[in-house]
């Protein structure tokens, strides 16, 4: 009887146990699942930069936990992006862009991470000075990936749109022709515009609109960023051992000089010739195994390493001149590769 009231007791410590630490388990997994909420705020000012209004954006993202937000923020208008920029060690981020006339509502949104939720701060209301040159904004919009910031593994691409939205081109008496670049990007990456120059014209709608049947927007380019994976190949077009120039070389060069050596006991004169073999051969040797463009066809191009990982900040910038002035317009896009 004792034997077995022991066993029980043992056998109720052994499920007490159990339950015990599936109790401190369940609620670690739970939260693991659980999003902290965020909140945004959005401050904007603006200066006078050659007669166009300049915004500048600061951002600032905390969640309900006190700890700073990371990610990327953007700034948008309606629909439309119009800058992005990276939060930093404290949750905040800054950037600048152009501000066409009149009056703008502009909010920041935060796309969230692993652990912290989406949010946007409430509108905010920016002026710009309005004129009568004619100029044109910059804004974004993703394709693939879908969303911002632009995700992308080592070797993979991604797209994104780019609307140059005319301003006053009613008053333009010839096309404008706006040509876009992009900078900042990281090591190993390329970024190239389909197509790389937009043209502005006094009859460029400044949105879609449908009429009879046929939808004008403004001009919009296709920004790839192409990353890298892994070096170039090797190049096996000339292996080693297979190169028949330098054996023609080389092996007549070798025995000739072998035979010289061997007459110039016999004769003196010889030993001049066998001068002239040596650097003949020498020579020859530098369009061998020692010559850079043989080791280039024989071993190929050295390998570049893959795109570093990291978070970067791309600069899309657009260019252009009414015929009175030259215009420059930039926005900001975040890159992150994985």
């Amino acid at each position: 009887m004792r034997g077995i009231y022991r066993r029980s007791l043992r056998l109720e410590f052994v499920a007490a146990m159990a339950v015990a630490l599936a109790g401190s388990f369940v609620p670690a997994a739970w939260g693991a699942t659980q999003s902290i909420a965020t909140e945004t705020t959005l401050n904007v000012g603006t200066s006078d930069v050659d007669g166009r209004t300049q915004a500048t954006a600061t951002v600032s993202v905390s969640g309900e936990d006190g700890r700073p937000a990371t990610g990327a923020v953007s700034i948008e208008e309606g629909s439309r992006t119009l800058a992005e920029a990276a939060l930093n060690g404290v949750g905040q981020a800054s950037t600048t862009f152009s501000l066409p006339g009149g009056s703008h509502l502009l909010r920041a949104v935060y796309t969230g991470d692993e652990t912290r939720q989406a949010s946007s701060s409430p509108a905010t209301e920016a002026t710009g000075t309005s004129t009568t040159v004619p100029g044109y904004q910059v804004s974004l919009t993703p394709i693939s990936p879908a969303t911002f910031p632009m995700t992308l593994t080592q070797g993979t691409a991604g797209t994104a749109e780019v609307t140059v939205t005319p301003v006053n081109n009613s008053a333009l008496t010839a096309p404008m022709f706006v040509t876009l670049s992009c900078s900042g990007l990281p090591n190993y990456t390329s970024c190239t515009f389909t197509p790389e120059s937009v043209e502005i014209v006094a009859a460029t709608p400044t949105s879609c609109a449908t009429t009879a049947g046929v939808t004008t927007c403004p001009p919009v380019s296709s920004m790839l960023v192409q990353t890298d994976a892994s070096g170039t190949a090797r190049n096996l077009e000339h292996a080693p051992g297979k190169n028949p120039v330098a054996w023609a070389l080389l092996l007549p060069g070798v025995l000739g000089l072998g035979g010289l050596a061997w007459g110039a006991r016999r004769r003196a004169w010889l030993s001049r010739l066998a001068l002239v073999a040596l650097v003949g051969l020498v020579m020859s040797l530098g369009a061998t195994a020692c010559n850079p463009q043989y080791y280039y066809y024989n071993h190929g191009p050295p390998t570049n390493p893959p795109t570093p990982a990291g978070t970067y900040t791309i600069i899309v910038t657009a260019q252009s001149n009414n015929g009175v002035t030259a215009i420059t317009n930039s926005t900001t896009m975040v890159l992150t590769v994985k």
